[in-house]
């Protein structure tokens, strides 16, 4: 805690960043911003540059902290550093200035003496607002309370680098609305603490994803964002066209096809943390661009990628976290502890108290459906039905991390059919707090079947499905080249976020997700 008390200048505005509209009208925006330029003009007509090239510092406030951090009370030190962050706190006690600055990495007191920086500079200092960015030249000390702190030496101890012209929204607040929360990220990440300790999280699971691949010999890859057909998963693209080569293409609905193109050509292990887009609604759990992890292993199968995706995640969460306990609607979820495994079908069955299986007459599926109010398109086989019942009776109940495997073959294209059941596949899924968060198999590498499997996808879209797939030749060629046994695994970076940072929305997770125009 700083010494000072938490008070802000005069210049401070409630919610000014909440919108501009009512704030213009004459709560004190206009008038706040007209004297903040006002200062910006003097400062030029006195030949001064409110907005520098550049500022040469020493440390950072977290080094700072480290290094001197064990200082005892009332110790003032000839140790001198330069720093530089936001001015978020300001007080002043007639000779003495005392502000809290904070860059990316904390926050550290100034302690500003107008005996040591002349009247001049304190006087210039004394003018700053909440939201400047300055840096600071002097030296290290603790007041007699112990706080750390930075004492500004010569005309020159405290520059600004960078002047606010609007007032930052209120500290203790923030932003009243969550709409404008996700879409002034920027003024978000000034107030909210718990944002940057979502992206911190998040920033963390993705680095540990890296270290882990790299320790086990996966290459990290780059492919194309435009595709010349759509595939790799169930989802209706967006669309766009190629002016020189005058053809459509489609913004990625998933990495897949490309990155098993590279296991035909001799990789082996490769993955790609990619952006990927689909064309569908918004809700608390999407956004049309969101942030999927895929990989794929050769000489393996689904229980490697299984294994593989109990230690990214685990891993993560202890590297983001330090620790692999979290909270899931109130309960305390070891992520280390092993994941359970329970076919879809038997989820299915369960949930609607009927045995259920592909195999059985679609009819008498068509009745379960029904009696359990789940809609069936005209185009859907039993495979497609039995996971939309799945989805209705027992997703949502599913808590810890639990696969849920041996998926219909109808709805796994690209899945190698299971070696003891002809009518599902060596494919899984994992859900945690009723989300899914990956989803992996044994890859398809029978170019006739996959073929086949193909065929049945363009025949599904014709039908109506504009969320199925095509025929893939250049991936069937591929397929012709011959793919060894391969594993593959995807998982949404955007979940595994959420359920690390324990928030209920995708959009408190994505820097900018995507949102209505602004009225």
């Amino acid at each position: 805690m700083s010494e000072h008390t938490p008070a802000s200048n005069d210049n401070d505005s409630t919610d000014a960043a909440s919108g501009d509209v009512d704030e213009l009208t004459g709560s004190g925006l206009a008038a706040e911003k007209a004297r903040r330029l006002a200062l910006l003009d003097t400062m030029r007509e006195q030949g001064q540059n409110p907005y520098p090239y550049r500022f040469d510092r020493s440390h950072t406030l977290a080094e700072l902290r480290a290094n001197w951090g064990e200082l005892e009370p009332g110790v003032e030190t000839d140790d001198a550093v330069s720093i530089a962050g936001r001015i978020m706190l300001k007080r002043d006690s007639g000779k003495l200035i005392f502000a809290t600055v904070r860059d990316r990495s904390g926050e550290v007191q100034l302690f500003i003496s107008k005996a040591i920086v002349g009247d001049e500079a304190f006087a210039s200092i004394k003018s700053l607002d909440l939201g400047d960015w300055v840096g600071v030249s002097g030296t290290v000390m603790t007041t007699r309370k112990g706080e750390l702190s930075v004492k500004p030496v010569g005309e020159n101890g405290c520059e600004l680098l960078s002047k606010a012209v609007r007032p930052m929204p209120d500290k203790w607040h923030g932003l009243s609305d969550v709409d404008t929360r996700f879409r002034q990220r920027y003024a978000d990440l000034i107030v909210n603490e718990d944002a940057r300790r979502n992206f911190e999280i998040r920033h963390e699971t993705v680095a540990s994803f890296r270290r882990t691949l790299s320790a086990h010999g996966f290459i990290e890859v780059e492919t194309p964002v435009l595709h010349p057909e759509v595939g790799g998963a169930h989802a209706r693209p967006f669309v766009t066209h190629h002016n020189a080569l005058d053809m459509p293409l489609y913004l990625r609905i998933a990495v897949e096809l490309y990155l098993k193109r590279l296991i035909v050509g001799g990789m082996e292990r490769v993955y790609e943390i990619a952006r990927t887009f689909r064309n569908e609604g918004i809700s608390p759990r999407h956004n049309p661009e969101f942030t999927m992890m895929e990989l794929y292993q050769a000489f393996g199968d689904w229980n490697d990628v299984m294994d593989i995706t109990e230690e990214l995640i685990t891993t993560a969460a202890r590297d983001a976290l330090g620790t692999t306990v979290i909270d899931i609607r109130g309960e305390q979820v070891d992520l280390a502890d092993p994941w359970p495994r329970k076919r879809m079908v038997d989820y299915a069955s369960e949930g609607t108290g009927v045995e259920l299986h592909p195999s059985m007459p679609l009819a008498d599926i068509c009745k379960v459906a029904a009696d359990h109010d789940v809609f069936v398109e005209s185009y859907w086989g039993t495979g497609k039905i039995i996971e939309e019942l799945f989805e209705s009776t027992s997703e949502a109940s599913i808590v810890r991390p639990t696969f849920v495997t041996g998926h219909p073959v109808e709805i796994s294209p690209l899945a190698r059919v299971d070696r003891n059941d002809p009518y599902l596949t060596e494919r899984f899924e994992l859900f945690v707090d009723g989300r899914e968060l990956a989803n992996g198999y044994s890859e398809l590498n029978d170019p006739v079947e996959q073929r086949a499997r193909f065929e049945e996808e363009q025949a599904a879209k014709e039908a109506g499905n504009d969320e199925a797939g095509s025929v893939d030749e250049d991936y069937l060629r591929a397929l012709e080249y011959g793919m060894p046994p391969t594993g593959g695994l995807g998982i949404g970076i955007d979940r595994l976020a959420m359920l690390l940072t324990g928030v209920d929305s995708i959009k408190e997770v994505i820097l900018f997700p995507t949102l209505r125009p602004e009225a």
